[in-house]
């Protein structure tokens, strides 16, 4: 491979030394000039490959130019479009803040409705179970003056039997004491003897409309009668038969029986152990009668009103009154002395149970305690 040169450049002269050496022969000046060709024609070759290296450098250069000018106009609209992005981004987050907020408020407002409506279910349930204790004790109070108007059980039986249901239907732990007393009392009224309040009214009644046919200690010429008529009877002394005698003769002898009769009754002798009751005067044995029904009238509303204490004390009084002013060897006496002192037995036996475990236990629920 040879070298030229390149026109237009002519090789460099050749400095001078300082100590001039002697001028060589002219076949070495002809071997000098073709290595400076060859030196000169390598500096080309380098001169040339830079020259395209350059080129080529540049060539990448303006690429990666217009790639960085791309990449930047690309981060530039990519910046652009996060900026955006991120006002967007904050308007978002800002709605979203506001929305919680309303979100919170709104939950706020809920969680106290809440707590309202749970206040006023507990309050509800209060009032239910208050309403449903007084409802409960207004009824067996109710029950219990009918029981003792009417002397019967029933409707103590019915009324704790009802509540037993209520108390049951509701469920409530606070009326669990409550539900325990109703079923003492239950079993309590189970054990209890029933009273025949009318029975003992009927036998009031029979005494009242027997006094006016009682005989009095003081009907002398009654009480005489009776005993002459069983005297006779008891000595076989019969009346003398005028059947077959003339008219006159049974006149005279009926009037000689009736002499007879009013002779024996002038006199008599008789031990009296109270005298308050043979002086009794004939217009005070009404006023007495009267008064005899009055306390027997005054029992029977003592047993009506339940006042047992009151109707006992008229009994005994009515008792004592037939035994000190009335015959006591008469059958209708003996009779009613009998019924008084049944109706008194009677009486002993007439009181009610009371439902104080019940009112007692709906008095502490209705206190709240």
């Amino acid at each position: 491979m040879s070298f030229e040169p390149t026109p237009g450049l002519a090789p460099p002269a050749p400095s001078a030394p300082q100590n001039p050496a002697p001028v060589p022969a002219a076949p070495a000046a002809g071997q000098m000039s073709g290595g400076a060709r060859l030196a000169l024609s390598g500096l080309a070759v380098v001169a040339l490959a830079a020259l395209i290296t350059s080129v080529l450098l540049w060539q990448r250069l303006s690429g990666i130019q217009e790639q960085l000018a791309r990449q930047s106009a690309d981060s530039g609209a990519l910046a652009i479009e996060a900026r955006t992005m991120a006002r967007q981004a904050q308007d978002v987050s800002r709605e979203t803040a506001a929305r919680l907020a309303v979100a919170e408020t709104r939950v706020s407002e809920v969680a106290l409705q809440r707590g309202q409506l749970e206040e006023l279910m507990r309050s509800l349930s209060r009032s239910r179970d208050e309403n449903l204790v007084v409802d409960i004790e207004s009824t067996l109070r109710m029950a219990q003056q009918q029981t003792q108007l009417t002397g019967s059980l029933e409707p103590l039986v019915a009324a704790l039997r009802s509540a037993h249901q209520r108390i049951d239907r509701a469920a409530q732990p606070r009326l669990a004491p409550v539900l325990r007393a109703i079923e003492r009392d239950q079993d309590r009224l189970s054990r209890a003897a029933v009273t025949d309040t009318a029975g003992l009214l009927g036998r009031i009644d029979d005494l009242v409309r027997q006094v006016d046919d009682l005989p009095l200690l003081n009907a002398v010429a009654q009480a005489g009668a009776t005993r002459r008529m069983a005297a006779a009877q008891a000595a076989g002394d019969t009346p003398v038969p005028t059947a077959g005698l003339p008219r006159w003769q049974a006149v005279l002898v009926t009037a000689w029986e009736v002499v007879r009769d009013e002779a024996r009754g002038l006199l008599r002798i008789t031990r009296i152990d109270r005298p308050e009751a043979v002086l009794i005067a004939p217009e005070q044995a009404f006023f007495l009668r009267e008064n005899l029904k009055l306390k027997l009238l005054n029992a029977r509303l003592g047993v009506l009103a339940r006042q047992i204490d009151s109707a006992r004390s008229d009994l005994a009084a009515a008792s004592a009154a037939l035994n000190k002013y009335f015959d006591p060897a008469s059958r209708r006496t003996q009779v009613a002395a009998t019924t008084l002192q049944q109706a008194q037995t009677h009486m002993k036996t007439a009181e009610l149970p009371a439902l104080d475990d019940t009112l007692a236990a709906l008095a502490t629920a209705a206190a709240g305690r």
